[in-house]
């Protein structure tokens, strides 16, 4: 299956699980929706695209709120299109005009508003974006001032905008795998209450609770559950892989600390987001014959530069069996 027909079929998949709800959002479009409402609709559809590419999904829905207006804009009822998605030379689907930084800007219209978050994921997995990769997926203010300084948006109070958003209705606990619901009081705004994680979509071809199937039937894994990573096929090189991924071969080599044209062997764990700056648990390694400082930095997630330096010692230096490797900034 080719990947715009997947994604196709994903999107269907998806709008399945938020049920009659979308189907409600469709059928009146005279109504107005709250923003209790609208977190209501696509809350499950934002912690889907947070398994699949990392994107907290309290700013996932903060910036569907602020760019939709809840879902009320003019581009979000006649084109799905909830986050301003413009044409690009790249698009080839359907298409409305709309006055925006000129006159008759066109903006991508979408058989589904599902598909128009999957394109939103897909926009901030950009280079420009990757230094966001980096964060924990709880610090939603660091995603918040993060997306303002790549360029995301020119409005100095973007970040505030976002973060009083998701303070206002608790979206940060999604990240954390809470669910969020709102009640109406006898008087005043609706208040969040939380409570289990949302129930995972319907139909998700997955395998186990921490493997999803993307674009060329590639299984996307968990490391430690933090850094989402693939294994090589036979025949494999990093721009293959990459544009399976539909991401570019230099960003994962980055990721890798690999060369662009480096092999790649059956089964080589590849991340597809940045290692971190420590170990998750461990706090030092026993060296075994043969390995280098990069096959532990592979193995354990840590940055290859961060091992360096924690161990003063450059990247091809040969290491000897039984030496310990400090996987986090040594205590002086």
């Amino acid at each position: 299956m080719d990947l715009a027909k997947l994604l196709k079929t994903r999107a269907a998949v998806v709008l399945l699980a938020v049920g009659t709800a979308t189907s409600a959002w469709a059928g009146k479009p005279e109504q107005r929706y709250t923003a209790e409402q609208y977190i209501e609709m696509w809350k499950e559809v934002a912690v889907q695209k947070m398994k699949e590419h990392g994107i907290p999904a309290s700013i996932t829905l903060a910036q569907g709120l602020l760019e939709s207006g809840n879902g009320n804009s003019m581009l979000a009822r006649e084109a799905n299109n909830h986050f301003g998605i413009k044409c690009h030379s790249d698009w080839t689907g359907p298409r409305v005009y709309h006055d925006d930084d000129r006159k008759n800007d066109c903006f991508r219209k979408y058989k589904d508003a599902a598909q128009s978050f999957e394109d939103h994921s897909k926009f901030l997995m950009r280079p420009r974006y990757a230094a966001l990769f980096e964060l924990k997926p709880t610090d939603y203010k660091g995603w918040a001032h993060g997306l303002r300084k790549a360029g995301y948006a020119t409005d100095p109070n973007y970040p505030k905008k976002l973060i009083d958003l998701i303070e206002r209705y608790r979206l940060h606990d999604l990240d954390k795998g809470i669910d969020v619901a709102y009640r109406k009081p006898e008087t005043g705004n609706a208040r969040p209450v939380t409570g289990k994680t949302p129930t995972k979509p319907r139909g998700r071809n997955t395998v186990g609770g921490d493997v999803i199937v993307i674009g060329a039937g590639r299984q996307v894994e968990s490391f430690e559950g933090r850094i989402k990573f693939v294994r090589a096929k036979a025949g494999d090189d990093l721009r293959k892989l990459a544009n399976d991924l539909e991401m570019t071969h230099g960003m994962l080599a980055r990721w890798n600390d690999m060369d662009k044209n480096a092999p790649l062997s059956e089964g080589q764990i590849v991340f597809i987001q940045p290692k971190r700056n420590t170990a998750k648990t461990a706090t030092t390694h026993t060296v075994a014959a043969g390995e280098s400082l990069w096959d532990i930095s592979q193995r354990y997630g840590v940055k290859l530069a961060k091992l360096e330096k924690y161990n003063g010692v450059a990247k091809d230096t040969p290491l000897s069996a039984g030496q310990q490797v400090q996987l986090r900034k040594p205590k002086r």
